[in-house]
């Protein structure tokens, strides 16, 4: 039996090494070239473990991967976004960096740079010291409450969001639609002003345009509008964001989840059949 050993470069070059691994910096590569100076930082892998002292401090977890708190070269914290989930050749992943990058106001997180090398998909954001709305929402006779927020607090964060959704809507050269707006995805700074972050499945659509195809239901049980899972109800718009923001409102005011896995009847689940 003979054993063979080839370096990387002469497997590359035989074709023997997938294509693949080599697309994801491709789209990285020419979404960096055409936005030029506008671009977020694109880092190297090796730059994201240092900058999280190789993952030590997680501030979270979800569907998508974890979250670590990091640190920038200049003492700059930041919530680092590490995307386990992987889907598609990476284009959908360049298409959530763009959608970010478009924006800039005070209530739609900042984007600071990005990692995709190879199989690593990673976001760098601003830290948002008070985490999600999600924590300051429950039963307040649960153990689980971290804190009740005054109602003018809980005002100035609905009306917040409100002009961030706007200002996605009709501020952006590009309408952006969001498909997400919940209490996890509305992070809180030091003093409580609401930033919506997660645009994973955002949609970029003309402002002329106020239909949008879209296949298949996108967002999170209990915030999803009628129209985004059945298009019986109608066509999806960015009047969808304004439903789930309703939610999210129905949320704030009644201190309650929208949706409780842990009951046993599934009419008892959502918010809007408990207030009706």
């Amino acid at each position: 039996m003979i054993i063979c050993y080839l370096k990387r470069e002469q497997l590359s070059s035989m074709g023997v090494i997938s294509k693949k691994k080599t697309k994801g910096n491709q789209y990285a590569k020419a979404f960096t070239m055409n936005q030029g100076s506008l671009a977020p930082k694109l880092y190297s892998y090796s730059n994201i473990k240092k900058m999280t002292h190789s993952f030590k401090n997680k501030l979270g977890q979800g569907g998508y991967g974890s979250v670590y708190k990091g640190k920038l070269s200049d003492d700059c914290l930041v919530a680092v976004k590490v995307i386990n989930e992987l889907k598609g050749n990476g284009e959908e992943f360049i298409n959530e960096v763009a959608s970010i990058s478009r924006t800039s106001h005070v209530n739609i997180v900042t984007l600071l740079g990005y990692c995709y090398e190879r199989t690593k998909r990673v976001l760098v954001y601003e830290f948002m010291p008070k985490e999600s709305l999600d924590k300051f929402i429950s039963d307040p006779e649960s153990s689980s409450t971290n804190c009740q927020l005054e109602q003018k607090t809980l005002f100035e964060i609905a009306v917040g969001v409100a002009r961030g959704l706007e200002y996605l809507h009709r501020g952006c050269s590009t309408r952006i639609l969001h498909f997400d707006i919940k209490p996890q995805n509305i992070l809180l700074d030091d003093d409580f002003c609401p930033k919506i972050s997660d645009f994973g499945l955002a949609r970029l659509c003309q402002k002329k345009e106020s239909i949008v195809s879209m296949l298949g239901a996108r967002g999170t049980i209990g915030y999803i509008a009628p129209e985004v899972f059945s298009r019986g109800f109608g066509g999806v718009s960015h009047k969808s964001d304004v439903y789930s923001y309703g939610m999210l409102i129905l949320e704030m005011v009644g201190i309650r989840k929208n949706f409780d896995a842990k009951v046993s009847h599934t009419s008892e689940r959502y918010f809007p059949d408990w207030i009706y």
